[in-house]
């Protein structure tokens, strides 16, 4: 694969690159990569953790990086996920986990990490660093990176939330990322990592964030001087809101009542979850998008590609119904395999029984 193969294929997966130059010059060196994002556990799984993390994974390894996956039981035990219960924590891992290996994602270059296995393995080292890029920083510009974890500056901060975004930066720096691959929500702290990066010795990471999906219910209104990144970031799905998303594990009526239902006004196109869905989704997995009706209606047609779909959809010639049909057809294909795997492996069907069991906490 030549530089500009791998760079197209990169930037497939990247809404934002930073910087392009930087990562054209990791693949013309020629040496082992490194890409990580990291997920903490925090109940059942949607498809933009599962279906979109695979194939952007799998991206990401065919353009030659080790991708190494962070399981960040630490992080989902500071932000008082699973009501900070460690043993619910680290089962939802094993969970994620399970589902990954069910999603389509290729494993031959994929290495899963505990994080607290990875902190008390290197526990010295680590919280040196922790410290000094803490050192390099004051609190408001801590402060600023905290919609990594899914909250706002003004919001209640523990002194343990403190420590999560110094934490993160760290793990970029320990597992000697060439490239941080997480989402568009995640960027700010890759920011951060690459400003004290050479001060402290260490290699400034490319930051890749690729694109946030958006929920499927109705988006609610433009906040004054929200920026299009942070409202993207606002409207993504979310597991507290179980009719915004599809989860990896919903059933083929879970699919379509919530696909049927959700927000896909006729000619709109922007903020359009459906249209989302078959751009980041259908046409990252197939070369064209089969829309079936009755003759009627038009008869059936294929889009060859997310473009000419959606000037059809802007134009009025395809209507918001007919695309939630044959959307939903294709995401119980890709969610078939899943669903399988959990109901056939004993210990991935227990494993789910028990994520299902447990209270989503925000």
């Amino acid at each position: 694969m030549t530089t500009q193969q791998k760079l197209d294929l990169v930037n497939q997966v990247g809404e934002e690159v930073v910087t392009q130059k930087e990562l054209r010059e990791l693949f013309e060196s020629n040496k082992p990569l490194i890409a990580y994002d990291g997920f903490e556990p925090s109940g059942k799984i949607h498809i933009a953790q599962g279906l979109i993390r695979a194939i952007n994974v799998n991206k990401m390894t065919a353009a030659g990086f080790t991708f190494k996956m962070l399981v960040a039981d630490w992080f989902a035990l500071i932000n008082n996920k699973m009501g900070g219960d460690m043993e619910k924590i680290q089962t939802v891992g094993k969970y994620f986990i399970e589902v990954w290996k069910a999603s389509g994602m290729n494993l031959d270059n994929v290495e899963f990490i505990w994080t607290s296995d990875f902190i008390n393995k290197n526990s010295n080292k680590y919280w040196q660093t922790v410290i000094k890029i803490g050192k390099k920083n004051n609190l408001p510009r801590i402060l600023r990176t905290v919609e990594i974890m899914g909250r706002g500056e003004k919001d209640n901060i523990t002194a343990a939330q403190i420590m999560y975004p110094l934490m993160q930066a760290t793990d970029i720096f320990m597992l000697k990322a060439d490239v941080a691959q997480l989402g568009m929500d995640q960027r700010k702290v890759n920011m951060l990592a690459r400003e004290v990066a050479e001060d402290l010795g260490f290699k400034k990471p490319v930051s890749v964030s690729h694109h946030m999906l958006l929920g499927l219910l109705p988006p609610s209104e433009v906040k004054k001087d929200e920026s299009s990144a942070d409202r993207s970031i606002r409207l993504k799905m979310s597991k507290s809101k179980p009719d915004s998303a599809i989860f990896m594990t919903d059933s083929m009526e879970d699919v379509e009542r919530k696909i049927k239902k959700a927000w896909a006004p006729e000619r709109v196109v922007k903020e359009n979850p459906i249209l989302e869905y078959c751009k980041y989704l259908v046409f990252a997995k197939e070369d064209s998008m089969l829309i079936e009706r009755p003759q009627k209606f038009g008869g059936n047609v294929k889009y060859k590609s997310y473009n000419d779909l959606q000037k059809a959809y802007a134009s009025g010639e395809l209507f918001p119904l007919d695309l939630k049909l044959a959307l939903i057809k294709y995401l119980n294909k890709y969610l078939e395999p899943v669903r399988t795997y959990f109901n056939e492996n004993p210990e991935a069907k227990a494993l789910k029984e028990k994520v299902e069991g447990f209270e989503i906490t925000r």
